[in-house]
């Protein structure tokens, strides 16, 4: 046994951990991490994000191939299976890895691998793998463990045709027929990548609409087109059990629905990873889906103890926890920490998804008069070339003062196009302006150029109504 003792010690290696590790190393604080994996990189890289964006990946460039009128020619037939795609998306984790731990290398924190329970507000115990034990204490501490999968008690997941957003990483065969329960981000994209591989697909939906938190139009977009890949999509339902045999999957719904599939893939909600952490003996406490509340500087109830990334819930992105990983730090050398409030939404269906701002909805229940500039990709040069001819980008602004209110954008690419909106809309003052698109020149073609052609049809909106 060994003691330590750091001025910042994080638990967890993803991107809130990550993030905090290399500001607070760049600060010269003495950091320590606790990571429960054998590799870096987190939940994210093994078994979030990035496999599950790189599966996607593979699986639109079989359907672009498909497409193609050289590759019909040749007769080729062959069925293209999960593995195969699962086995060409799995080949980025080991660069993701050793990208992580060049880092960590690289700025000299030192990484102890294994679990990690609280014995006091400042002192945890470390176990690893072989079961030796170090004590580690820290005048801070960040608790980014991460979330996973939640799982209901009467749903039997050591069943092997029943599968949460991890453990579909591992499927080793291709169901003909799926059942997706929970239509929230994660099962939309699963629901649009098995569609895209030519699986069954029947997408249970507890709410009466498609992620009901995004502008109307590009949720019915996404529900329009995953129908016509061939899901099954069915609002308003809850399940009532789930019975298995060696073959399938069959649940039952309140509704007094039945539904038969080879397999049930789980995607209702996370849960956070602090119930192995002995929460009580430092004096939080966390909730019944195991997050832990923090103030907007990151803080909890017990001042040097900090939470960021998916533990404390919402927005529960990458993106979003990087930047809270770095304010935690802010925090602690006394600078001005930014809450992260204004994170764009990004989701890999197919096709993509992305906004930031308001909705039309908000918009109008707030009574804010404003118009809408619309530039479909069938009508760019870019989208038609590349194939790409299926979205719209939206463009929400102030009928009377051009500020930009939203950016929507449902099509190819979609979370890249977005941030060129993004950014004019975070300019101060009258810099935020749909006049932009308008007077900048856009390279041609582009997808980027849909912002002026949005512009230009919602000025022209404006002009009519004067």
């Amino acid at each position: 046994m060994a003691d330590y003792k750091y001025d910042f010690l994080i638990i967890g290696a993803g991107p809130a951990g990550e993030a905090a590790a290399m500001a607070s190393a760049k600060s010269d604080l003495k950091v320590g991490v606790i990571d429960n994996r054998g590799s870096l990189g987190g939940n994210c890289t093994h078994k979030g994000t990035i496999p599950s964006k790189a599966l996607r990946q593979a699986v639109k460039q079989v359907i672009q191939l498909r497409k193609q009128p050289f590759f019909r020619a040749l007769g080729y037939t062959k069925m293209i299976t999960y593995p195969d795609i699962l086995r060409a998306a799995s080949k980025v984790i080991p660069k993701q890895v050793e990208m992580h731990t060049a880092y960590f290398t690289k700025n000299r924190i030192e990484v102890h691998n294994g679990m990690a329970k609280f014995l006091a507000k400042d002192k945890l115990e470390v176990t690893d793998p072989h079961g030796v034990r170090d004590i580690i204490s820290a005048d801070n501490i960040l608790i980014a463990t991460g979330s996973r999968p939640y799982h209901p008690n009467n749903v039997d997941f050591n069943h092997p045709r029943i599968y949460d957003s991890d453990s579909i990483l591992d499927m080793q065969h291709t169901p003909r027929t799926l059942i997706i329960y929970g239509a929230g981000v994660i099962g939309c994209e699963y629901a649009s990548i098995f569609a895209g591989l030519g699986v069954k697909v029947d997408l249970i939906n507890g709410r009466e609409r498609l992620l009901s938190f995004l502008d109307d139009e590009i949720s019915d977009a996404l529900s329009y087109h995953l129908r016509d890949g061939g899901v099954m999509v069915r609002h308003s339902e809850d399940y009532e059990r789930v019975e298995t045999t060696d073959t399938g999957v069959q649940i039952y719904l309140k509704s007094g629905k039945r539904i038969k599939a080879d397999a049930l893939l789980w995607c209702n909600g996370r849960t956070g990873n602090t119930d192995m952490l002995d929460l009580e003996k430092s004096g939080l406490k966390a909730n019944h889906r195991g997050q832990i509340s923090v103030n907007k500087k990151y803080q909890t109830e017990v001042e040097h103890i900090y939470a960021a990334g998916d533990v404390i819930g919402w927005p529960s992105l990458a993106s979003a926890s990087y930047d809270q990983g770095r304010a935690v730090v802010d925090t602690i050398l006394s600078r001005e920490p930014r809450f992260i409030e204004d994170a764009p939404t990004g989701i890999y269906t197919l096709p993509e998804i992305s906004s930031v701002g308001k909705t039309e909805a908000e918009l109008t229940a707030a009574k804010i008069p404003y118009e809408v500039g619309r530039a479909f990709f069938k009508d760019t040069a870019r989208g038609q070339i590349s194939g790409e001819d299926v979205g719209v980008l939206k463009i929400l602004f102030h009928i009377d003062t051009f500020e930009i209110l939203g950016i929507h954008c449902f099509g190819a690419e979609a979370s890249e196009i977005v941030h060129i909106g993004q950014a004019i809309m975070n300019q101060p003052g009258e810099a935020n302006n749909i006049h932009y698109f308008v007077n900048t020149t856009f390279n041609y073609p582009t997808m980027a150029e849909a912002y002026r052609v949005a512009a230009l049809n919602g000025l022209n909106r404006v002009n009519r109504h004067n």
